[in-house]
């Protein structure tokens, strides 16, 4: 179990979920914690990538280092505009646009990869887009189209276009991948950063221990994980496995953070996991039957 790519990719997403939590213990910016995130987690891979000798697959002239590159501005653009709208219109609305992006990878793979959309999966992202829209409907509502709205949308797009740069890559694999992702993704937020008014930095050795956990476990160990695994998964199957992260970090906000949680809310809770439930597993007995 411990080496099945749905347990590994769904525990990424897990920790994924958990950003939220430790990035409240974090005083600074958006940017700053992102810029952060991929220095820190970029730098830890690729020291391990060159203990193990894996940097040659970085080195080596391939067509993969095109979609590395363009994976690593999908990722920076992904997060930033994410963390935008975070600012903008909160991050109920943010989520629910950003997660837009599965549902892009599932149209896109059914033409660049050939995927076929089963019943089940097409039924699955429809309770679980029900779901999302049931967690963040009041939101929704309450916000019309705006330079934030644009960028959960922006974001979504990143998502989308991330995943299947991310599928096209054949010979570069595991902590070399994600090492490089995030370090072209650094490069991308560090601009960003000089661009935008810094405050003068004031942090605690507790604070520096949560941005050690973000930038180590949270963002190095979690994408090493997360991009070995969508190589190894359908595209469809990672649209849809996708949606743990937003459910988890709404379980965890709750749980750490004492946010309340209505009985709408709870009810789109039930059709996420539905939905992942009867996406993948009725799936995996469909392919079962079938061989």
């Amino acid at each position: 179990m411990l080496h099945n790519p749905y347990v590994l990719f769904a525990f990424s997403m897990f920790v994924f979920g958990s950003n939220g939590i430790v990035a409240s213990h974090i005083p600074l910016s958006s940017y700053e914690i992102v810029l952060c995130r991929t220095l820190i987690g970029g730098f830890c891979l690729l020291a391990v990538v060159c203990l193990r000798h894996e940097l040659k697959q970085l080195l080596q002239p391939s067509r993969d280092l095109v979609w590395v590159l363009v994976a690593g501005l999908a990722l920076a653009g992904n997060w930033l505009f994410l963390y935008e709208a975070y600012q903008q219109v909160g991050v109920s609305l943010a989520t629910l646009l950003c997660y837009a992006g599965p549902i892009l990878v599932m149209i896109l793979a059914r033409f660049i990869f050939q995927e076929a959309l089963t019943v089940p999966k097409v039924l699955g992202i429809i309770l679980v887009t029900l779901g999302m829209v049931c967690i963040n409907g009041v939101d929704v509502e309450a916000h019309g189209l705006s330079w934030g709205m644009a960028c959960g949308f922006l974001s979504a797009t990143c998502y989308a276009l991330l995943i299947i740069s991310v599928k096209k890559i054949k010979n570069i694999t595991g902590m070399a991948l994600s090492a490089a992702e995030l370090l072209i993704a650094s490069v991308i937020v560090g601009i960003v950063n000089l661009s935008a008014p810094t405050p003068e930095w004031n942090l605690s050795l507790s604070t520096f221990a949560w941005i050690a956990l973000l930038g180590f476990f949270n963002t190095g160990f979690a994408c090493c994980l997360y991009f070995s695994c969508i190589q190894k998964l359908p595209a469809q199957s990672v649209s849809i496995c996708g949606y743990i992260e937003p459910l988890s970090a709404l379980a965890l906000s709750a749980i750490f953070l004492g946010e309340t949680l209505t009985l709408l809310q709870w009810l789109g809770a039930v059709l996420v996991l539905g939905g992942v439930g009867v996406a993948e597993l009725r799936g995996h007995r469909i392919h079962v039957e079938r061989n």
